[in-house]
């Protein structure tokens, strides 16, 4: 079990003065009720509502199916048998804008069905608890149990910072029992209160938090930095409250999740569970991967948390595309450490720490990264995830850690992008179900530890470990005339390029928190001069992928700085060239290993994928300098990111043959 990460707080948190307070939060954050005012509880009661709400007509006349499985179900139709198919002349519900849109997935998550002048009228009918039928019907629930929302709880610090949470519990006398604790940057409505009411509707007894400097709490908000000692801080007051019994589950997705990463190896005691859904342990493999930032993503999420307080939801999503055009404008200026006010019109503290140590991420960012933990101390972790979300890979490293480590701990891997509409119904599901076996002593159901969809092969699989034992690595090799072959055998060669930093090769598609992400046509990018492309023979049969995914390139560039970019891709018969899998690598000189020729072998870890490459279709290889505005530009120059803005081109080769075997290894699965 790791160390208290408390013992290492500084002094207290400024909340206004000296030079940081000229940079804007991100987030309006608005300060706490000075701390000789009497605390004030709102109470909003959800019993008699609840009820009435069950007897409204509903939105569909026909009963929800509950026999047939729905395509993209892990679970059996008894149990939930996905969202009903609501005519096209009637609203679905939760179809239309949510607040927000970043990172904790809030699209079709964050509906603010708060109502508390309306609460508790006996037999009336409220919006709130007509929204909250609505989300039980989408996600596949059905019953409720009455519950009373406080408002407002104030959760000091032991550096004076005070920060706001809502419990939501039963009616009646107050008991202990089991607590679920959420701990979010989004507000305890939107997303806060569907989780809390979510949860509470299912008997559960929940606290959501905002955390530091966001929504009420005091402090500023630094993302990442002080979540340990103030998860710690909570966890210990909530323990201590008459309405607990000591024990603490934690939930939630994304930024969410990282809450409870940040906590658990340190908690003594434990936390009885964990739902860790689309997030890591860590902070740098995923905004940093392979050493170069990741420019587009941490800027659409810079974009949104500063702005969601300042705007609301609704005049966020009406602005969604004028901002999209600015964060684009905003990521292709330089320098980059000035972005932050072309994205969000003011400086960011957040952003400048980003942009200021991408040379050496891990030192600064050493109190976010979480990923020494000692498994066989973790409580059991269920998490849930997708081949297209920006956490997946650490997020399977964290799973097979804690597997291997004799953590209790399970996966379900879908064709999800990160906050993907389609994945909340599967993520709602394993979090009741897991705490209902850890919290209130409900039975396991017995599926095994990984449950993962094979893309194209529109199929559930279960496995009992990751990756999976029986996948069989299978080596496809570059070769002259921009051929893929399945052997090594051939005459030597090299392919070349030159990347010009003032017109960096673009991307499409992959694991992005906004569009354009998935799957894309990748012809346009493979027709450009900087893109190598290796192209293999049509398939005879289809070849499921299913596991990790590796390269080993053999380059050298003319300065032995630059950037290495791998893109596995699907070429069907028409030649639609879809991207499966990729990773990035940033060449550093006097870091890598390198030949007395300057050859370096780049080794690198592609994103694991489950994927059909069916009959008829044939595998291409992409090999590029940049994917731009997806990763930070390689200037080329050794100057640092934050301050560059001129660049020199790099002239890559690419070798192969027997001395310089590049290649791709695949995860056959038969």
């Amino acid at each position: 079990m790791g160390s208290d990460p408390r013992v290492e707080r500084a002094e207290p948190d400024p909340v206004a003065g000296g030079d940081e307070a000229q940079l804007a939060r991100v987030g309006d954050a608005r300060p706490a009720p000075p701390v000789g005012v009497p605390e004030l509880r709102v109470v909003e009661h959800r019993a008699a509502a609840a009820e009435a709400a069950t007897a409204v007509r509903p939105v569909r006349s026909d009963p929800l199916p509950t026999a047939t499985r729905h395509p993209l179900d892990p679970h059996g139709g008894a149990r939930y048998a996905g969202p009903p198919t609501v005519p096209a002349d009637r609203p679905r519900p939760l179809d239309g804008p949510a607040s927000g849109g970043g990172p904790d997935g809030a699209t079709g998550f964050s509906y603010d069905r708060s109502s508390p002048a309306s609460s508790g009228c006996e037999g009336e009918v409220t919006m709130a608890a007509l929204a909250e039928r609505l989300v039980d019907r989408r996600l596949g629930f059905t019953g409720t149990t009455p519950y009373v929302r406080e408002r407002d709880l104030r959760v000091p610090l032991s550096d004076g910072v005070v920060l706001l949470a809502d419990l939501y519990r039963r009616p009646g006398p107050v008991e202990p029992r089991p607590t679920v604790l959420m701990r979010t940057p989004y507000g305890r409505d939107g997303l806060g209160s569907i989780i809390g009411s979510l949860l509470a509707r299912r008997g559960f007894q929940v606290l959501v938090q905002s955390t530091r400097g966001t929504f009420g709490s005091g402090g500023q908000f630094r993302p990442f930095l002080h979540e340990s000692p103030d998860g710690l801080d909570t966890l210990d007051w909530v323990r201590e409250q008459d309405w607990c019994d000591g024990r603490v589950s934690m939930v939630g997705p994304s930024y969410v999740g990282h809450t409870q990463w940040a906590i658990a190896p340190y908690a003594r005691p434990g936390l009885a569970s964990m739902n860790a859904d689309i997030t890591a342990s860590e902070f740098t493999s995923t905004f940093y991967p392979g050493g170069a930032p990741g420019l587009l993503n941490l800027a659409s999420w810079v974009n949104q948390i500063g702005r969601q307080e300042r705007i609301g939801a609704v005049t966020g999503f009406l602005a969604t595309p004028v901002f999209s055009r600015r964060k684009r404008r905003a990521v292709a200026s330089l320098p980059l450490q000035a972005a932050d006010v072309a994205l969000t019109g003011a400086p960011v503290v957040f952003w400048r720490d980003f942009v200021e140590h991408a040379e050496s991420p891990r030192e600064f960012w050493a109190p976010a990264e979480h990923d020494g933990f000692d498994a066989a101390a973790m409580p059991p972790v269920c998490m849930v995830t997708g081949w297209w979300d920006l956490f997946l890979d650490r997020q399977l490293v964290d799973f097979t850690a804690l597997q291997r480590g004799g953590a209790t701990a399970r996966i379900t891997i879908g064709p999800w992008t990160h906050g993907d509409r389609s994945s909340l119904p599967t993520i709602a599901q394993e979090m009741v179900h897991w705490l209902g076996v850890h919290l209130h002593g409900g039975e396991h159901d017995g599926r095994a530890p990984v449950r993962a969809w094979v893309e194209h092969a529109d199929r559930w699989t279960d496995l009992p470990c990751w990756p999976p034992p029986d996948a069989q690595p299978t080596e496809w090799y570059l070769a002259p005339g921009s051929r893929l072959r399945s052997d090594s055998t051939g005459p030597a060669g090299a392919g070349t390029f030159v990347y010009d930093p003032a017109d960096p090769t673009p991307t499409v598609g992959g694991p992005m928190l906004q569009p354009p992400s998935k799957q894309h046509d990748n012809r346009d990018i493979e027709a450009r001069d900087d893109v190598l492309v290796y192209t293999g023979a049509p398939l005879e049969t289809d070849l499921d992928l299913l596991g990790d995914v590796s390269a080993v390139v053999y380059v050298r560039t003319d300065s032995g700085a630059g950037d290495v970019f791998v893109r596995v891709c699907d070429v069907a018969p028409d030649g639609t060239s879809s991207n499966v899998t990729d990773a990035m690598h940033r060449l550093v000189p006097g870091r890598e290993a390198s030949a007395p020729d300057g050859t370096t072998v780049v080794r690198m870890a592609l994103s694991p994928t489950g994927y059909r490459v069916r009959a008829g279709h044939r595998l291409r290889v992409q090999i590029a300098g940049a994917a731009f505005p997806r990763f930070a530009r390689n200037h080329g120059t050794g100057e640092r990111m934050s301050a560059a803005v001129d660049g020199r081109p790099i002239r890559y080769e690419v070798l192969h043959g027997p001395d310089h075997p590049s290649h791709v290894v695949l995860p056959y699965h038969p």
